[in-house]
C-alpha cells in the first residue's frame, strides 16, 4: 500500500505527527510526505530512520518528496560506549539558575563542561528558548558541545526557537528538532534532568 502525506504549509512538528500517524497504522508498503521545507524534511527523515525505515528523498522544486519504506533496517543502537541511553538533559535557558545573568552564564559554562567530564554521557541534550543560543556560533560552550558530540551525544536545537531568535543559520553543534521529537525523547528517557 502506497499512501502520500501533503504536509506542506504545516507548522513544526505537525509533518512528523502526520507520518507518524500513518505509519503506525502501516503493515506494509511505502509512504511519501511531502513538505516544503529542509527542517520538516530532516525531522520527518529522523522520525522514520528512527523507526527502523528506509527513507530516500527527493527535491522537486522547491519541495521535499520524502519516501519511507516499512522495513528493512535493524533498530538503531547507540553509537558510542560512554552514552548509557537512560538521561536526557532538557536546557531551556542560556544561563543556569536565578539571580545574576553574568553568574548564570558562568554556571552554565561549568555544567557543561562539567558534563564532558561525567561518565556516563547523557544519551541527548536538548536546547529550547534561549537555550538554543548555547548551540549556535560564538557560544561560550560550543567546543564542549562539540566533543559530546563527537562522543555520540545526540545534540538537538528547537526550529521553532531558532527561527524565533532568528539564528537558525547560527547553528554551530547537533541538528535541529521539533516539539514531537522533544517530548518522544523525553518520554521515552529513563532519567530526565530540566534546567
Amino acid at each position: 500500500m502506497n499512501q502520500e502525506i501533503d504536509a506542506r504549509g504545516l507548522q513544526c512538528p505537525k509533518p512528523v505527527i502526520e507520518t507518524k500517524k500513518i505509519l503506525d497504522k502501516l503493515q506494509d508498503g511505502s509512504i511519501v510526505t511531502i513538505v516544503d521545507n529542509e527542517v520538516a524534511m530532516k525531522n520527518v527523515s529522523k522520525l522514520a530512520q528512527s523507526m527502523a525505515y528506509d527513507v530516500d528523498v527527493k527535491q522537486i522544486e522547491s519541495d521535499y518528496h520524502i519516501n519511507i519504506y516499512k522495513g528493512s533496517m535493524e533498530p538503531m543502537v547507540n553509537m558510542s560506549k560512554n552514552t548509557n541511553g537512560e538521561t536526557v538533559i532538557l536546557i531551556g535557558d542560556e544561563t543556569l539558575g536565578q539571580g545574576a545573568e553574568e553568574l548564570g552564564k558562568i554556571l552554565m559554562k561549568g555544567y557543561i563542561y562539567t558534563i564532558t567530564e561525567y561518565d556516563p554521557y547523557p544519551k541527548s541534550i536538548l536546547f529550547i528558548n534561549s537555550g538554543v543560543k548555547l548551540t549556535i556560533e560564538g557560544s561560550e560552550v560550543i567546543d564542549y558541545l562539540r566533543g559530546l558530540e563527537k562522543e555520540g551525544v545526540e545534540i538537538l536545537s528547537c526550529g521553532t526557537c531558532l527561527d524565533y531568535y532568528k539564528i537558525k543559520d547560527k547553528l554551530a553543534v547537533g541538528g535541529v528538532t521539533n516539539m514531537y521529537t522533544i517530548v518522544d525523547t523525553l518520554h521515552s528517557a529513563k532519567n530526565k534532568v530540566t534546567l
